[in-house]
């Protein structure tokens, strides 16, 4: 590809003499640290014997089929690669070329060329101004059985900023030193380039930095071509006043990594999407080496998530602060265990019309507390962890101040308003494909499209408190949907560099399900999922349509729903759940989780229901359940002018409170 790079500087062009930094390279040069004065100025770590430019620079010019190799940070005014051309630089090292102050001309290797795709090279083209090709020590960072060459404007570790792994001609404006960067801008038209690298136990401040990358980034699960990066047991990156506007195929703006604890605030952070590889799989890849597009079986799309919280115990937390991403997802926690996601009013949106809030995995824990969820689809995909949804108060965020180390101080803490949750979901609220919990309290207030609860056959529960307010308004009528997974699996594919390849397919089951002589309907068994409701009034449907029987090895699975001070209106029941189409591709990706259903009586698929203290009943369909239990004060009623009949086993049977009623159970409404 060629390039034409041309750019207005602040200041005036440097002479037209070449320039070489004869650069020695030293284990941890400091000396050199500048606060640089002007804003937008590029802000150079020069080694002392550095030469003035001369009258005579001409350029430099590589010359189709030539290679010329580096050995030393250069500068000139003019740069020119015909196609061909290439610029190397010894083993060991990294080349980084910046013209005023932006980095720029880097372009990835193929997908299946060496370091799995992640080597870059400078791109043919002519690029004149302040022009600076940056000589570094190289930054290999292992990924599974891949490396991948990190160049990064600013590498800090727990001695400070180590300037021969950085590329501080791409540092504009600001000041920089060992412990802190404040004002800095970055930006970047090339490919796979870090903003800030903090590592092995690294403790750093960024304020009021503003980054720009465009172009594609390779690996977000590591990190590659990310804006900032904290990683590193014992690693604390705190980042306040951010703005950063990303755009490209997984060119993430914040990853948390390896144990570190990354604190973000006051800080706008947005993503957008990128152009795909053609050597890519159209079906994208599960093979976390290779995976730059979401899984489609996720029913949504989309090549850059905001944000990615990975390793073991990590930390990440978001406060006061914006974080969006065009699709795909705001906040994201993949490949980890034991990892903790933070969020407190903090508004977390998806800018396309689809993906989600968060990403739920590992054993993860979610705090959201006081934010406002604006997402295309779910604001969490639930792989079998914890999440909370409630009020910011001031009790609540400093518990979560001290436990996790925010390093909030007390003017900070009480600057920040006590706020409710909201989530606004473009569909679903949340979607379980593995046991986990939820938890909705304080004056959260949930609205989705469509489906609140959907749960694909795990042990999913959820807990909702409304005695603060809590409120849940579904847009389709149905609270909650127990159901088989439609989710497709990969499907391995051989001759390429991924292992595996998303094009698996859901076809629909025919017939009926068959009758377990195992699965036990009538009481709660530890794999069904839950709900428990206090305080709250609900208007919607819950259902559960799992087969079992042995259908996708499923013997069976209850719905077992409680409520307390609770009223609920709408039909209870096990049912027929069908989708609009009888098989779902990745061409029908938007089909996963789209089902009507229909009423039916329970087979393998118990309904248990328990009305609670204080709890009222409003049937305002056929409803068929296992095991109905009423409190001394709880009460079963038909909408008005109407009036609801229980039969059991088939024989009518008066509803009384405090009553308790197992068995094939039918209300009726008439």
């Amino acid at each position: 590809m060629q390039r034409t790079h041309r750019t207005d500087t602040d200041g005036p062009l440097l002479p037209t003499q070449l320039l070489r930094q004869d650069v020695t390279y030293r284990a941890r040069p400091r000396a050199l640290l500048v606060a640089v004065a002007a804003a937008f100025a590029p802000m150079v770590i020069a080694p002392a014997t550095a030469r003035a430019a001369s009258a005579a620079d001409t350029g430099i010019t590589v010359a189709s089929g030539d290679t010329l190799t580096l050995t030393e940070t250069t500068t000139t005014t003019s740069l020119t690669i015909e196609e061909g051309g290439v610029i190397a630089v010894p083993d060991g090292y990294s080349l980084s070329l910046t013209v005023d102050g932006e980095e720029t001309g880097s372009e990835l290797a193929a997908l299946t060329d060496g370091y799995g795709g992640a080597a870059t090279a400078i791109a043919a083209g002519t690029y004149t101004g302040t022009v600076i090709l940056t000589v570094a020590e190289a930054t290999d960072i292992a990924y599974s059985d891949l490396t991948f060459p990190f160049r990064q404007a600013i590498y800090v570790d727990s001695d400070g900023v180590d300037e021969s792994k950085s590329v501080p001609s791409a540092v504009l404006g600001g000041t920089v030193t060992d412990t802190a960067a404040t004002g800095i801008g970055l930006t970047s038209d090339g490919e796979a380039f870090n903003g800030v690298y903090v590592a092995d136990g690294g403790t750093y401040t960024l304020s009021d930095p503003t980054i720009a990358f465009d172009g594609n980034g390779r690996c977000d699960f590591v990190g590659y071509g990310a804006a900032i990066v904290g990683t590193g047991s014992g690693t604390t990156l705190v980042v306040d006043g951010a703005t950063i506007n990303n755009e490209g195929v997984v060119r993430t703006a914040v990853i948390a990594d390896a144990s570190a604890n990354v604190v973000v605030k006051n800080s706008t952070i947005h993503c957008a999407d990128g152009t795909v590889p053609a050597a890519y799989p159209a079906s994208g890849t599960g093979d976390t080496r290779y995976m730059i597009t979401v899984p489609w079986m996720l029913g949504i799309s989309g090549n850059v998530r905001a944000t990615n919280l990975l390793g073991a115990s990590t930390r990440a937390s978001y406060i006061n602060s914006s974080v969006s991403s065009e699709k795909w997802g705001a906040l994201s926690v993949d490949s980890g265990s034991g990892c903790t996601l933070t969020a407190i009013n903090t508004t977390i949106a998806n800018t396309g019309g689809q993906g989600y809030g968060s990403y739920a995995i590992g054993s993860v824990t979610e705090h959201f507390l006081g934010c406002a969820f604006d997402v295309g689809d779910y604001a969490l995909i639930h792989w079998g962890s914890s999440a909370h949804y409630g009020d910011s108060t001031k009790d609540a965020v400093s518990a979560l101040n001290d436990s996790l180390e925010l390093g909030l101080t007390s003017s900070e803490l009480s600057a920040l308003p006590v706020q409710s949750t909201t989530v606004d979901a473009g569909r679903f609220m949340v979607l379980w494909y593995a046991a986990g919990s939820v938890t909705i309290d304080g004056g959260t207030q949930v609205s989705t499209g469509e489906t609140t609860f959907m749960c694909k056959a795990v042990a999913g529960s959820v807990t909702v408190d409304g005695s603060d307010g809590a409120t849940i308004t579904t847009g389709n009528g149905v609270l909650f949907q127990l159901m088989d997974t439609d989710r497709p699996s990969s499907v391995t594919v051989s001759g390429e560099p991924w292992s595996s390849e998303t094009i698996g397919t859901y076809t629909e089951p025919t017939g009926s399900p068959t009758k377990s002589s195992s699965w036990v309907t009538t009481s709660a068994q530890s794999t069904d999922a839950k709900g428990t409701f206090t305080d709250i009034d609900l208007t919607g449907d819950f259902y559960n349509s799992v087969w079992g029987g042995g259908n996708a090895s499923l013997q069976g699975q209850n719905l077992v729903l409680s409520f307390t001070g609770s009223t609920v209106e709408g039909v209870i029941s096990a049912s027929t759940a069908q989708h609009g189409v009888s098989t779902i591709t990745s061409t029908e990706y938007r089909e996963i989780s789209e089902v009507t259903n229909t009423a039916s009586a329970v087979v393998n698929n118990g309904v248990i229901v328990t009305l609670g203290s204080g709890s009222t009943w409003t049937v305002t369909g056929t409803s068929y359940l296992s095991a109905l239990t009423l409190a001394s004060d709880a009460s079963v009623t038909a909408p008005t002018g109407k009036t609801v009949t229980l039969k059991v086993n088939g024989t009518t049977t008066a509803i009384k409170a405090g009553g308790s009623y197992t068995g094939a159970l039918a209300l009726t409404v008439s």
